[in-house]
């Protein structure tokens, strides 16, 4: 990796990650403004809020085939093109389709993100991925801090959406600017043939693991963005919380490293579901002040899912290559794009059936978020029971990524 400035890169990849993040916090803190604007009910809003996670894995999967041919600065490049044309996109936006296509268009950009920077990085830190992952990783809800205090004193200031999204302008541009001008690695230290990666996708573990995703990823995404919505007449600040939930994430990411290495993957997998479930349950039930250490606990909870899942494809089916890693970031934005508008026409069946029970206004509204967080608990619970299976069977699974390894 001569004339490689590891450093630089990785910061190409973190400021391309808050990029992405800042995307979810600043759509999450105006979608009850662009309900609003365009007249468009929770429904609509969850089909708009459902193009970005579906953009997303269409990116990775295509990401994840082409990286062996493309490798990660092409792959980084589109990502720019099409953040800076989203977001364009959705400034000039005059209605419900306009705002699908130019919220696929992020989500396609933030797949991108992801199909580039996880394989390189993994590839770039071969001999501690899971913690360098984490590491990366630090940077979405790091992101979603900065899009969420942003989006909460835009808002408070009376400045509208579309300034709102023009912020995002500046690290797409830092970003982009590294993407063209640093030379990125050859693939040295991950399997770089992509017939072998498909082939190596036939291991039960990677699959099982698949469906462990979209559970993980649906616990982790749909609370946070639907948070304003849910909580926004519970006396709690939606914005605040957010921003709660993503600094301690933040904090755990960047301190994985020892957690990690005295756990292993599958313990802190299986540690973090019991943690949410418990979590999405206390907020479910939570009034005023105890929503926030509510929203603290589910912090903790979902801070190690996402990297740690990517890292689990990379270390114990590392034959799969930057392909699997991949598929399985986008099987978990897959899941939460169809989860999404149905999570939506549920909080609206919810609320009709709190007002027709004599519920009227912001009580109406929190009884209805408290039902749906009600039902939200049963991805987290469903995961206890398949991270407890393969907890049981670790030593196992351990012995085979050795024997793999070599």
């Amino acid at each position: 990796m001569d004339n490689i400035n590891k450093n630089k890169l990785f910061w190409a990849a973190c400021i391309s990650l808050v990029v992405t993040s800042m995307t979810f916090a600043i759509r999450a803190g105006i979608l009850t403004q662009l309900g609003v604007d365009f007249g468009i009910n929770n429904e609509q809003l969850g089909y708009i809020n459902s193009m970005a996670f579906l953009g997303f894995p269409v990116a990775m999967i295509i990401g994840g085939l082409l990286y062996n041919t493309l490798g990660a600065k092409k792959i980084l490049i589109i990502a720019f093109v099409c953040h800076m044309l989203g977001l364009i996109l959705t400034i000039a936006a005059g209605g419900f389709w306009t705002l699908i296509i130019s919220t696929f268009f992020i989500g396609f950009a933030n797949g991108s993100v992801e199909a580039a920077c996880n394989p390189m990085i993994a590839d770039m830190y071969s001999d501690n991925r899971t913690a360098m992952l984490n590491k990366f990783h630090v940077w979405f809800p790091g992101g979603l801090v900065i899009g969420s205090l942003v989006s909460k004193f835009m808002t408070d200031a009376g400045m509208g959406w579309q300034m709102q999204i023009a912020t995002m302008f500046i690290p797409t541009l830092i970003y982009g600017f590294l993407a063209f001008t640093q030379k990125f690695p050859e693939s040295e230290n991950i399997e770089s043939d992509t017939s072998k990666n498909i082939k190596a996708l036939a291991n039960p573990l990677f699959w099982f693991m698949m469906v462990c995703m979209t559970l993980t990823a649906t616990s982790e995404f749909i609370p946070q963005q639907w948070v304003e919505t849910i909580l926004g007449s519970s006396g709690a600040s939606p914005m605040l919380v957010l921003a709660l939930v993503t600094g301690i994430m933040a904090l755990g990411r960047f301190f994985a490293g020892p957690i990690v290495h005295r756990l292993n993957p599958i313990g802190v997998l299986f540690m973090s579901a019991i943690i949410t479930a418990s979590a999405i349950y206390f907020m479910s039930v939570a009034e005023g002040g105890m929503i926030y250490v509510a929203a603290a606990l589910f912090a903790l909870g979902v801070c190690y899912f996402w990297p740690t899942m990517i890292g689990f494809a990379s270390e114990y089916t590392s034959k799969t290559g930057a392909l699997g890693m991949s598929l399985m970031g986008g099987a978990g934005m897959f899941a939460t794009s169809i989860w999404n508008p149905i999570i939506g026409s549920r909080l609206d069946t919810e609320k009709a059936n709190a007002v027709a029970s004599g519920l009227q206004g912001a009580v109406a509204d929190v009884a209805a978020g408290k039902a749906v967080l009600g039902f939200m608990v049963y991805f987290p619970l469903t995961l206890v029971v398949l991270f407890g299976i393969l907890f049981v069977m670790r030593k196992k699974i351990e012995e085979r990524r050795i024997v793999q390894a070599h």
